[in-house]
């Protein structure tokens, strides 16, 4: 009886790991196989026109897709969103001007940055408070796992076929998605989504940047923890910008040993996602945060002041080892102390800020790289992130807040910190 209704309970949030596991998988395949694509049609400076694109969709969707999500119905929006990127990105193959391409990768990566946030809300509705940590956590065990399987896969294929086969096997990689999602429950069918018939205008789109503010306002302790952990995110994206270029020419290591680095890198991710799956209900939400961006920071530290390749994989291995914990403290808290209603609004106009920093850290460290020198910019972007993330750790673990780290703990829209 306990086994049935053990099976019972996990019975959806399974269906939802191998959604999320297809989706997680095909992403790592559909885009190595597109840099080949592009590469091959361009050259270099196209594949960095990808990257880009990616960074502006973000920065284009953010501005209005939360007051889409808020307003939708979540499960028929997941459907629809992996039918749109199913579709896109099967034409792919068939098109041979660049700027098609181009156009048509912006409204797949504007599909892509709709979806995250629309799955986080439903996993928010659908997974009881107290299960939602160590739903979190084998989150981020398949995540690390398609971080490993994704490229290995990617480059099976490449070797039997070309990247034309691996940009049709994601494309039917998430009509599946969209399939395993029918089966999942309709969490809104009764609910009443007051807005769900509103239109998008500015105005709305006003009242809703508005309502975030006001949020913003009564949560300070919300958005300070928020924001303390998108500088960690902006930092750790623009020191990563300069990856190979520090390996290759500031520790004058060969591609060979850089590939071995990136190696480590993907063993460390995947210990952290098992040893934090193992320990998640045993440590608190806090110390997940906490200790987590304070370990990843160190590794970013033995990296950037490493002199040999032993202590470079060292920090490679630190860092990449505690993203696990990092983001399952992070996206728990999230997802206790923003309220489902208004998630969507709030998750875009954060993501909106957060990515524009990204962007512009990524140019600036970028600039400071080309001007006076790689291994100047890196220590100085560690250095930085090492005291983020100590000011994080602080804010984190003050007694005064425990409640916010509490399983039984849910802010609402009208109450203030």
């Amino acid at each position: 009886m306990r086994i049935k209704m053990v099976m019972k309970s996990w019975k959806y949030p399974s269906i939802l790991f191998t959604i999320i596991g297809i989706s997680s998988v095909g992403e790592w395949i559909y885009f190595l196989a597109l840099n080949l694509i592009v590469l091959d049609m361009m050259g270099v400076l196209a594949v960095s026109g990808l990257y880009i694109l990616r960074a502006l969709s973000t920065l284009f969707t953010n501005i209005w897709c939360g007051s889409l999500i808020d307003r939708s119905n979540k499960k028929h929006l997941m459907v629809w969103l992996a039918l749109f990127r199913a579709v896109f990105i099967a034409l792919l193959p068939l098109l041979s001007s660049i700027w098609t391409i181009y156009g048509i990768v912006f409204l797949i990566c504007i599909a892509s940055s709709m979806a995250n946030p629309t799955t986080m809300t439903y996993i928010t509705k659908l997974i009881p408070q107290v299960r939602r940590k160590r739903f979190n956590s084998l989150v981020s065990l398949i995540d690390s796992g398609a971080f490993v399987t994704g490229p290995a896969i990617a480059g099976i294929i490449f070797m039997s076929g070309t990247p034309n086969y691996a940009i049709y096997i994601n494309a039917i990689a998430l009509f599946l998605a969209a399939f395993f999602t029918l089966f999942m429950p309709n969490i809104e069918k009764n609910d009443l989504i007051k807005t769900e018939d509103e239109k998008i205008t500015l105005k709305v789109l006003k009242n809703d940047w508005k309502l975030v503010v006001d949020f913003s306002r009564k949560h300070i302790y919300v958005m300070v923890i928020y924001f303390l952990f998108s500088a960690v995110m902006v930092l750790a994206t623009a020191v990563d910008s300069l990856e190979a270029a520090f390996a290759t020419e500031v520790l004058s290591l060969s591609e060979g040993d850089y590939g071995l680095l990136v190696s480590i890198a993907g063993v460390g991710i995947v210990v952290g996602a098992l040893l934090n799956m193992i320990v998640v209900k045993k440590v608190a939400t806090s110390w997940l945060i906490g200790l987590g961006s304070l370990m990843v920071s160190s590794g970013y530290l033995f990296y950037a002041f490493s002199g040999t390749f032993l202590i470079a994989a060292v920090g490679f291995f630190v860092l990449s080892f505690s993203m696990a914990f990092i983001n399952t403290g992070f996206y728990t808290f999230y997802q206790n102390n923003v309220p489902v209603e208004v998630m969507g609004r709030v998750g875009s106009v954060y993501g909106f800020i957060e990515a524009f920093f990204i962007i512009i850290g990524t140019m600036i460290f970028g600039i400071i790289a080309e001007s006076i020198s790689i291994q100047f910019v890196v220590i100085l972007g560690t250095l930085m992130m090492f005291a983020v993330t100590i000011l994080l750790f602080i804010v984190n673990t003050l007694p005064s807040k425990a409640e916010y780290y509490s399983e039984n703990h849910q802010l609402s829209t009208t109450g203030t910190d």
